[in-house]
């Protein structure tokens, strides 16, 4: 695993000593330390760790509500730290987008694993975001080009292959997409 830049948010002192030498000891680098969540946010918002550990009970703002934010502004993954196991503060995390959840007390042993369980998630959402954005591009370009070709069958008489091709020649004729030939298809279908 590649050494981590890590912010520390925990509202007791000392058990933010020990997480963050044993971060340390283990190669990864603490770059800032919060003792409440809002702080935890903004620190995470400046800095832009490529994790945040943060304890579920804070002042200010509790570390799920920070974790929520950090998520929503898709900074870094968040494991949640505590010493609380309720189902109803697993499913809590769990719907504010927490990548790990580890209960205190715990080992050197027991972070580094929930470390690397945080950052594969993390990686699998990135990369399962990035698919959707390219199946809406695809469904959108798409839609598009379907409403071209079915403008040029009802203006022109063509086929629906016939039509496919025309729009596909036209895209590489000019060298510009398929999808801008179909905007443009479709804006002076509008002007007639």
């Amino acid at each position: 695993m590649k050494r981590l830049r890590v912010v520390v948010a925990e509202d007791e002192a000392l058990i933010r000593l020990d997480l963050k030498e044993m971060l340390e000891e283990v190669g990864h680098m603490v770059v800032g330390e919060a003792g409440d969540g809002m702080s935890a946010v903004e620190l995470a918002a400046k800095i832009k760790p490529d994790l945040v550990i943060a304890d579920i009970k804070m002042p200010v703002m509790d570390g799920l509500e920070a974790a929520e934010k950090i998520i929503e502004q898709e900074i870094c993954p968040v494991l949640i730290l505590t010493a609380y196991s309720e189902k109803e503060l697993v499913e809590r995390a769990s719907r504010a987008g927490v990548m790990s959840y580890l209960v205190k007390p715990f080992k050197k042993d027991d972070l580094l694993p929930a470390i690397e369980v945080a950052m594969a998630r993390y990686e699998e959402v990135k990369d399962l975001e990035g698919k959707v954005k390219e199946l809406e591009k695809g469904f959108e370009t798409r839609k598009l080009v379907d409403r071209a070709k079915g403008i040029l069958m009802d203006t022109q008489g063509l086929t629906e292959a016939q039509a496919f091709r025309r729009i596909q020649k036209l895209s590489m004729d000019r060298r510009i997409s398929m999808k801008e030939i179909a905007k443009t298809i479709i804006e002076a279908n509008k002007a007639l």
